[in-house]
């Protein structure tokens, strides 16, 4: 292991530009298992009736309200990922200029709430809401601690919209765009706590063109071998080493 540690200091070191791509497992490091992991997915089924892809959709969210938020407030916001040892290595490493850019799915915002800067919310963050006429916007407490199970718009009356990705949405076209753009220009792509068969990264990931592809994520996968350098470990046991 420590070997591969200075492999990847020499590979950070000699970078030009580096971006990281965090997936589940640095949601799973803080305590926060995704809604779609098997066991879970099918927890949430026997007690809504429904699986999470049914529930955290538009179609739930437009049609079915209250069941919506009632999913969303007990399964999405009220027991978020923690920050762990990941997000303050990485603030420490963009900091000391050996991360240049932070693209995450993870919707708590996990990264800038670590202290890094230059980040990328693919799918949006659950500390934006707004409401859907007016385009008045509301904070996470007002979600949460709203009167009823559906937060209303002040003025409108109508259902409040957390600015997060749905499942079976498009994602926002300009943060496509962000995205494909720092990948596209990266000398060191990390991958941490994801895979190269990612639901959500695969059709991003054949913009990079860099020297070295890292990955970092707690089990082996069969298509490790594709990395120039695979560490099998936690992202937050292998990161603090780094700075």
């Amino acid at each position: 292991m420590n070997e591969k540690i200075d492999l990847l200091k020499s590979i950070l070191k000699n970078s030009r530009y580096t971006v990281a791509i965090c997936g589940a497992g640095l949601m799973e490091e803080g305590g926060f298992l995704a809604v779609k992991h098997q066991d879970r997915a099918y927890d949430i089924e026997q007690r809504y009736g429904y699986g999470p892809e049914e529930l955290f959709t538009s179609a739930c969210y437009n049609t079915r309200p209250e069941l919506f938020f009632q999913f969303y407030k007990k399964e999405m916001l009220e027991n978020p990922p923690k920050i762990t040892a990941s997000g303050t290595a990485m603030a420490a490493m963009e900091k000391a200029g050996l991360l240049h850019c932070i693209i995450t799915s993870n919707i708590y915002d996990f990264p800038r709430r670590s202290g890094c800067s230059h980040v990328i919310n693919l799918h949006g963050v659950v500390y934006e809401n707004r409401c859907p006429r007016c385009h008045k916007d509301y904070s996470l407490d007002y979600v949460m601690n709203s009167p009823h199970i559906v937060p209303l718009c002040e003025t409108c009356k109508v259902p409040v919209r957390p600015l997060v990705s749905l499942f079976g949405e498009m994602v926002d076209s300009q943060k496509m765009t962000e995205t494909t753009v720092e990948i596209a220009k990266a000398d060191t792509l990390l991958l941490l706590g994801t895979r190269l068969d990612s639901e959500v990264y695969t059709p991003y990931l054949r913009y990079f063109n860099g020297r070295s592809l890292v990955i970092i994520h707690s089990e082996p996968h069969y298509l490790d071998h594709r990395a120039d350098l695979a560490i099998i470990d936690h992202p937050m046991d292998v990161l603090p080493h780094l700075v």
